[in-house]
């Protein structure tokens, strides 16, 4: 974290997903050249989705963002310049704008996953969304237990049956009484402020209710169509199922 700072990158994206660009000040730059700004729409690499990239652009010229990261200290939010960029200086207000293809793609698929996390009834023990392929890893033993086509079917008739997608906030105290909420196993949920976000899949929750700090679409339907592409054995318990856009 940049020597003196303290206060945290206000997560516009928590608010709204679909916010694509944003006013801020530079708070700080890392030792390595990251750029570190009082707020940003930009979400930081966490639980399997990539950071986003996009562009700052300032009163001097404007730089292109690789990827966002979160600092060694797991709250400070960064960044990362292309190498050879021209920075802004502390202080120094900018403007923020996104990707919004890759970001809006990686919405859709975390979307997917979370349907797909509805479909396979067993505990989750790693994933990660891309822009045209995510995963998700299953600790199952019967690999007769998930088939390729019955999942493509069942995954195509969620999404066109356009389900709501919502979010609401429960104490930490109230996820500890509710283990069975938390489907992975080797990623934790978000947790330490006090309240924890809950992502609703259709009324309540009826389809897919789990703790989740990523970005997703509203509806369902926005996803598109999907195909799971591959079911691949990873170990004795492990079963990885593939899922591209169609």
């Amino acid at each position: 974290m940049p020597q003196g700072l303290t206060t945290m990158t206000e997560q516009l994206y928590r608010a709204d997903a679909y916010l694509r660009e944003a006013t801020a000040k530079v708070l700080g730059l890392t030792e390595r050249g990251g750029i570190v700004l009082d707020k940003t729409p930009f979400y930081a690499s966490a639980g399997g989705q990539p950071g986003d990239r996009g562009v700052i652009r300032f009163g001097g010229g404007s730089c292109l963002i690789a990827t966002t990261v979160y600092d060694a200290d797991k709250t400070t939010i960064v960044h990362v310049a292309a190498e050879g960029a021209t920075l802004p200086v502390v202080g120094e207000p900018v403007t923020i704008a996104l990707d919004w293809e890759q970001r809006h793609k990686h919405m859709r698929m975390h979307t997917a996953l979370h349907l797909l996390c509805s479909l396979v009834k067993f505990p989750v023990t790693g994933g990660q969304i891309g822009a045209e392929e995510g995963r998700l890893d299953f600790d199952i033993e019967d690999a007769s237990a998930i088939d390729k086509d019955t999942l493509t079917a069942a995954l195509n008739a969620l999404i066109s049956a356009g389900h709501a997608v919502t979010e609401r906030w429960i104490t930490d105290a109230e996820l500890e009484a509710n283990p069975g909420l938390v489907r992975t196993m080797a990623v934790k949920p978000p947790m330490g402020s006090g309240k924890v976000r809950l992502v609703l899949i259709g009324d309540k929750g009826a389809v897919d209710m789990q703790p989740c700090g990523g970005t997703h679409v509203r509806n369902t339907n926005e996803i598109g169509t999907v195909a799971v592409t591959k079911i691949e054995k990873k170990g004795k318990l492990n079963r990885r199922v593939r899922v591209a856009f169609a």
